[in-house]
């Protein structure tokens, strides 16, 4: 009787993932209340995270509980010689930890999570092993995290670890109002300097998001994880190595779009060479 059960859940799982177009290679959709896996694509599969490890991040500085006021200078240190990413942080600039979280998480800007890492008590060893411990603790136990910005394509995961840090990240006030802020103006060296959030959907007419962090590298695609609220339904999402930032969007509009119980959209299958073939034919046969 178990093994009916198990077999109709895993069918049932598996037709709402054909039922929805998804263009990400990872996807899961978790309802909030209970837990049930309502939309799943390769969730188990292990890859890199981008700068979804922010979050981690975020959460390890949180719990450290040190003087979020007290001023932090961005150091030289801090830049990127991984991926020589940009940055609208320049070096020398002096903020507070918690104007430098703020960039880390809604700008997702990598010397400020670098900064964070350097600052912690002990240093980035002392961070990493603070990370570790929480990934421990969170039971993610295939996820793999070793520097606090996601540019290294050894911070890896997967779809099913990362609901639970973003579950656990829903639990920090702080997390969720700076990843759902829009834009902050913040002092610097002198001037205000307006930034803004990675999530285009954050503000955006119709979404209530009550979590947001995306991420990208070349190794990682295009990543999302969101809690949103949808027709009186809570449910988290995990969008992984998305192809685009189109793609990233139309999975996302999709899965809202279930929650809210309407018309699903067509299944999206990958044509064959033969059938893109068939259609250039006929394409050319109605010119003639």
């Amino acid at each position: 009787m178990l093994k009916k059960i198990t077999s109709a859940l895993l069918m049932s799982i598996s037709a709402a993932a054909f039922a929805v177009p998804l263009g990400s290679q990872s996807v899961l959709v978790v309802e909030d209340e209970t837990g049930k896996v309502l939309l799943e694509k390769n969730a188990t599969a292990v890859v890199p995270i981008a700068s979804l490890t922010k979050l981690m991040t975020a959460m390890v500085v949180l719990d450290s509980k040190l003087d979020m006021e007290e001023q932090i200078s961005i150091d030289k240190e801090d830049v990127d010689t991984l991926k020589h990413s940009m940055s609208r942080v320049p070096v020398g600039a002096t903020l507070s930890r918690a104007d430098v979280l703020q960039l880390a998480l809604m700008s997702s800007d990598n010397r400020a999570a670098a900064a964070l890492a350097r600052t912690f008590p002990g240093g980035p060893e002392a961070f990493k092993a603070a990370v570790h411990a929480k990934i421990k603790q969170l039971g993610m136990t295939s996820t793999q995290i070793n520097e606090p910005t996601g540019l290294s394509p050894e911070n890896t995961s997967n779809a099913s670890d990362l609901v639970k840090m973003a579950s656990a990240a829903a639990q920090y006030p702080e997390i969720r109002r700076i990843t759902t802020d829009t834009e902050e103006v913040i002092n610097m060296k002198g001037r205000k300097v307006s930034y803004h959030n990675t999530n285009r959907l954050v503000g955006a007419k119709g979404w209530d998001i009550g979590l947001s962090k995306t991420g990208y590298t070349e190794e990682a695609g295009r990543c999302l994880i969101m809690r949103i609220s949808e027709a009186g339904r809570n449910a988290t999402l995990v969008l992984l190595n998305a192809g685009a930032n189109s793609v990233r969007l139309m999975d996302a509009l999709n899965i809202r779009r279930l929650l809210a119980g309407g018309n699903e959209p067509k299944v999206m299958q990958a044509s064959s060479p033969r059938r893109k073939a068939a259609r250039t034919t006929e394409r050319r046969r109605r010119r003639m």
